[in-house]
Order: C-alpha cells, then structure tokens, then sequence
C-alpha cells in the first residue's frame, strides 16, 4: 500500500512538472510552483525527489526508458529505438521544450546519464562468457557511446521539429549503427 501511496505521488508531481513546463522553462520553475499545482506540501516532494532534476530524469525513465528496457534485453534493438521516438513524439511538446533547458544542467546531460544508466545495467547483467578482441571495450564504454549517439540523434531529430516519422528515425539510427563510416561514405558518394 505504502509503494501505490509513493507511486501515485510520483505521478501526481510528474504531472505537475509536465503541465509547468508546457508554461515556461524548466530552470524557472520553482519546487513550490510543483506542488503547489500537484496540491501537496513542499516537504511531500523532498520526500520523493532530491530537486526537479531528478524528477525529469524519474519522467524519462518511466515514459520512455522503463519500456525500452524489455526491448534492448532481448536483441529488439530497432524496436526500442522507435518506442524512443514514438514515445517522445506522443509527448512533442513536452520534450521541444526540455530540448531548450538552459542552466547547469539541460536536457542533454539529463538524456545521457538515464540512456548511459540503461545500458550498462543491461550490458552489466549480461553473461561473460566471451573473451572481447578489444579487453580496454567495457561495458561503461559501450553505454556511453551508444548513449551519446542515441541521444545526439533524438537531440538532432528534436531540433529539426520532430518532423521525420519515429519509423524512419529508428531506420536511420539502425543503418548508421550497422555500417561502417566508409559504407556509409561509399553510398553517398
């Protein structure tokens, strides 16, 4: 009962958030503007979150990361990728407006460490049962390039407006992950 109670409070802020951030940009938003519109006291959100920070990064990985997960574990690669995009354009504005925070930390940095977080728990949890050509190629190093290319083709796609459709977009990051730079040069060239 405790964990629906702190669920549904999470939700309830989440919300708040959300709606403030459709009004005016994410680092103007004070933590009283938050729970003043959830209607909870102050006290409430500390109780659940460091600072609104950690309340987007507790948003993006439940609208978008939580669902990915399942995907990535079972070689869905693809798949996953578009749930990102779908899920990102369900929620346009939203994430147009997080694309633009501007303060000591954006939406950048924000994307990176919750993908970055992702993907070593899933690389971390995998069997090792291979040797790696490459032994200085860990699990940390992966998650962070897969990481940052993700993000920085979200981050692109978002700048442009959201304009290619997410099947599209996850077409393309799969290509581009698939090929090599000198077949990816060879084709346009």
């Amino acid at each position: 009962m405790m964990n629906q109670e702190r669920n549904t409070t999470d939700l309830i802020l989440a919300d708040s958030l959300k709606e403030l951030v459709l009004t005016k940009p994410v680092e103007k938003i004070t933590i009283k503007e938050i729970t003043d519109k959830a209607g909870v006291i102050r006290p409430t959100f500390y109780n659940h979150f460091q600072d609104k920070y950690e309340l987007l990064e507790w948003i993006i990985h439940r609208e978008i990361l939580d669902p990915m997960q399942p995907l990535i574990q079972n070689g869905l690669i693809n798949q996953a990728v578009l749930l990102l995009f779908t899920s990102m354009e369900h929620n346009r504005e939203f994430y147009m407006r997080l694309s633009r925070m501007d303060g000591p930390i954006t939406f950048d940095d924000l994307a990176v460490k919750c993908m970055h977080e992702l993907l070593e728990n899933i690389l971390s949890s995998r069997p090792k049962n291979k040797t790696s050509k490459f032994p200085w190629v860990s699990a940390d190093l992966l998650a962070e390039y897969y990481a940052r290319s993700l993000c920085f083709a979200t981050k692109l796609w978002i700048r442009q407006g959201m304009n290619v459709p997410p099947q599209d977009m996850a077409d393309a990051y799969e290509y581009l992950m698939g090929h090599t730079m000198e077949e990816v040069l060879n084709e346009l060239g």
